[in-house]
């Protein structure tokens, strides 16, 4: 059975997932961008062991607990190549947003288009997505028709391009990518609410 606990963290509300196998216990982690203790409170509540922390672009509101869920678990953290630099760049994102102290630095694995993760039954597979950054990346749990969009695609709404990213990429990536998951798929943004598939493609104002 799958387990799903999904929770806003930090000022920005990021959308934190933990998805696991409620028979091995084995657990991975997507987006923890704040509020380290609670991440890992939640995952001991459950007996979980996290294999793999996970995260769909690096910016400060998605990564900021990263290294002390990685360094807590021993799990290794991912990120797509292509938000290296944004990544590089936390000290500017902390300065922008008036943070008074900056995340731990850790050291990303990349992650790449095309391959999966797994804890137990569960298999995340990773769709490259770029436009809300060029490293965004969103995870499907085919399985399950579950679809962890971060910030490319919202209800009603999609993700911003002015802090790294590209409207047109964007537009793009929703359209040839996410458009062409069945309607049915349950969408779970980066912030905000749950939608499916097919109601952004009927009722989303920005993709029409």
């Amino acid at each position: 059975m799958l387990i799903r606990e999904t929770f806003e963290v930090g000022m920005l509300g990021c959308n934190c997932t933990i998805l696991a196998d409620s028979e091995t216990k084995q657990a991975l982690v997507i987006d923890p961008g704040a509020e380290g203790p609670r991440i890992l409170e939640t995952l001991r509540r459950h007996g979980l062991t996290v294999n793999a922390v996970l995260h769909t672009h690096a910016h400060i509101d998605h990564v900021g607990a990263t290294a002390e869920v990685c360094q807590a678990t021993g799990a290794i953290g991912y990120l797509h190549d292509d938000d290296g630099p944004l990544y590089q760049a936390l000290p500017v994102q902390a300065h922008m947003l008036g943070l008074g102290r900056l995340p731990r630095s850790y050291e990303m694995k990349p992650l790449q288009d095309g391959t999966s993760y797994t804890a137990g039954d569960v298999e995340l597979g990773v769709l490259h997505t770029p436009g809300h950054t060029m490293g965004s990346c969103c995870f499907l749990l085919e399985k399950a028709r579950l679809l962890l969009s971060g910030d490319t695609l919202f209800r009603r709404g999609v993700g911003r391009t002015d802090l790294g990213g590209d409207w047109d990429t964007l537009v793009a990536s929703i359209q040839e990518r996410l458009f062409a998951l069945p309607d049915d798929v349950v969408v779970i943004p980066g912030h905000g609410p749950a939608t499916t598939v097919g109601e952004e493609k009927r009722l989303n104002p920005f993709l029409r």
